[in-house]
């Protein structure tokens, strides 16, 4: 593996092929090389994901982090990531954090959410993916990161059925090119969130469609919940932070979506504080030319600009 071009970041329990590990793009110190040129400017990113937990295609964190480092590095992002917590010094030059795993705080210490909470502070970016909002503490969940938390535990979900979104900000950049209303099939939505003090923006809700576990109770069909939004809040002592919700994700295929992949790369850019297009327009440079040995090399008569 060319060094410069990638390096590698651990990923316990992400097994692809023969190794356990998540590829990246390597950092702008290492400068370009390889078959193309870097765009040393790119915004960080870090992709943490979790183990799977359901079954064949649903929940699959770490294929995620695998498909995704490669989308976002041809978007032009400088990708880290894994399946463990981030350690200090991973996020040290991360401009956003994208989660996609169960029940982010479940486990975590209150060393860990020290350093969340100093990621925050300093106005690093996150973006939550279907149940990376979830936790035995919402309230937490809500303030410090999402601007809303699921608890753990409780029923709240409504299981594999149809998820029809409808946009409700039609205006905003990051809804560019979304359709009005769009039906995702045998997904999976949520309700009886705990919301942060500070509002949240709403960008597109859903009914909550007619399951078992939505008749539990006092019956919650047909609520109208928000599924896709943003956070904007300041931690005390801190500077200013975003967050980008897209609460969906329970069937991986739905990601393949072209509509949805470009939700995420916006709302991925909108978190980082860049520009909301960056990743979806980005456009690598070209491939440098390749010198050559005019009529004396192997190829014959190929010319110093020859590729």
């Amino acid at each position: 593996m060319n060094r410069r071009r990638y390096g590698i970041a651990a990923a316990a329990g992400l097994a692809l092929f023969t190794g356990m590990f998540v590829w990246a793009q390597a950092p702008a110190e290492f400068g370009g090389g390889g078959n193309r040129a870097e765009n040393l400017k790119g915004m960080h990113v870090y992709l943490w994901g979790g183990l799977k937990t359901h079954g064949p295609g649903q929940h699959d964190y770490p294929q995620f982090v695998a498909d995704w480092s490669k989308v976002l590095t041809e978007k032009g992002a400088i990708v880290d990531g894994g399946l463990h917590f981030p350690l200090p010094a991973e996020l040290e030059h991360t401009d956003v954090i994208v989660l996609y795993k169960g029940d982010v705080t479940i486990g975590m210490t209150d060393a860990q959410k020290a350093t969340i909470e100093a990621y925050v502070k300093r106005g690093g970016g996150l973006v939550s993916l279907h149940d990376s909002l979830c936790g035995p503490d919402p309230e937490w969940i809500a303030n410090v990161m999402f601007g809303g938390g699921k608890k753990h535990g409780q029923t709240n979900f409504t299981l594999d059925a149809p998820i029809p979104l409808t946009v409700v900000d039609k205006a905003s950049p990051l809804m560019k090119d979304f359709p009005a209303e769009l039906t995702l099939p045998d997904d999976e939505s949520f309700y009886l969130m705990t919301w942060a003090k500070d509002p949240i923006h709403v960008l597109a809700n859903t009914k909550t469609a007619d399951t078992p576990s939505a008749r539990q109770g006092t019956g919650h069909v047909g609520e109208v919940v928000p599924q896709i939004w943003t956070y904007e809040h300041t931690l005390p002592g801190g500077q200013p932070a975003r967050a980008f919700v897209y609460m969906e994700g329970h069937t991986y295929a739905n990601f393949e979506n072209p509509a949805i992949k470009n939700l995420l790369l916006r709302g991925i850019s909108w978190a980082a504080n860049r520009p909301v297009d960056e990743l979806v327009n980005y456009v690598a440079p070209p491939r440098p030319a390749r010198g050559g040995r005019g009529g004396s090399g192997r190829g014959g008569g190929r010319g110093p600009a020859a590729q």
